[in-house]
């Protein structure tokens, strides 16, 4: 895809490659530094995501335990009621998140009364002051443009991996689709938040190769989430092996680097890792969380663990950046 116009040549693999394999130190430097122009260092944001329909998606994402394709423990659940969706938004500003995400196992959306209710989710989360996600999957311009209507911030969709190793993982859905859904959600003027999986058996060159599509997209994206496996009984890659910690390290720190003004978020996989680990990776650019005992179908660190690690770090949850209508 071409550049923005006014927009510099975004950088190749070459260069993103050169970059991450500098001397940690330097590469950490670089990276408090593209943090420190841009945001507060010493705020995190923290951000909630909810599953509000489980189960039943007709994807074989290799990764995924909703999978219809994967023999997994998982029940699937039917789309949540909208005054449940709205308790959990208003628990989770309560604990401190001031973005909240919606997460349906759908591969794409659909007109019709599902869609309606979902509309109804987003302007009465949207209505209490935090900012609102979703990821429903595959998206069409006028979706787009009523989900930005009712009050939606941002809609997440990964890419997940490198083109190039994306078929190891998923067969069911084109990297172009990805691509695609990415177009129709800058074109309607919602935030791009869009990262990847790392600890799939895919290869660095494959993580900075994401980076460098990334950085090939229109729009560059508003936020990045960074998700290490979780292996789950049942799917391909349950016995897939863990990203070492030095590689993630370098991987947050030059994400940050190429992406100054983004929030690079911490998400799936922080139960995983030692506190000692998470402080690296705030040092390296992190600057935002998914907060709450659970992602999606994963477990996740609780509130108080949260907490009592950023205090002892010096860092405090960055305030709400909107204010409730009502």
């Amino acid at each position: 895809m071409p550049p923005t116009p006014g927009r510099p040549m975004p950088p190749t693999l070459d260069t993103i490659t050169d970059l991450y394999q500098q001397p940690l130190a330097d590469l950490i430097l670089q990276a408090q530094a593209a943090l420190r122009q841009y945001h507060d260092p010493r705020q995190v944001q923290l951000c909630t995501l909810g599953n509000i329909k489980t189960g039943g998606c007709p994807e074989d994402c290799g990764y995924c335990a909703q999978s219809v394709h994967h023999a997994t423990a998982l029940k699937p659940e039917p789309l949540m009621a909208v005054s449940d969706v709205v308790a959990a938004a208003q628990a989770a500003q309560a604990a401190g998140a001031t973005r909240f995400c919606m997460g349906a196992a759908w591969r794409e959306v659909k007109d019709g009364p599902q869609f309606e209710r979902v509309l109804e989710m987003v302007s009465q989360v949207a209505a209490l002051g935090v900012e609102v996600c979703c990821t429903l999957g595959m998206l069409q311009p006028h979706q787009a443009q009523r989900l930005k209507a009712a009050g939606l911030t941002a809609y997440n969709h990964n890419l997940d991996t490198s083109p190039e190793y994306y078929g190891e993982v998923i067969q069911t859905r084109a990297y172009a689709d990805r691509l695609e859904t990415l177009a129709t959600v800058a074109e309607a003027g919602l935030s791009v938040c869009c990262g990847g999986i790392v600890g799939m058996g895919e290869t660095v060159a494959d993580r900075l190769r994401l980076l460098e599509v990334l950085g090939q997209l229109p729009t560059p994206p508003e936020s990045i989430p960074v998700n290490c496996l979780v292996p789950i009984a049942g799917t391909p890659l349950a016995g897939a092996e863990p990203i070492p910690p030095l590689e993630l390290i370098r991987l947050i720190a030059t994400t940050r680097i190429l992406f100054p003004r983004a929030r690079v978020r911490l998400a799936a996989g922080r139960l995983q890792m030692s506190p000692e680990l998470q402080a690296l990776c705030f040092l390296a650019g992190a600057n935002s969380i998914f907060a709450g005992s659970k992602l999606l179908t994963t477990p996740n660190p609780d509130q108080d663990e949260d907490l009592a690690l950023l205090m002892a770090l010096g860092l405090t949850p960055r305030p709400a950046a909107v204010a409730p209508t009502v």
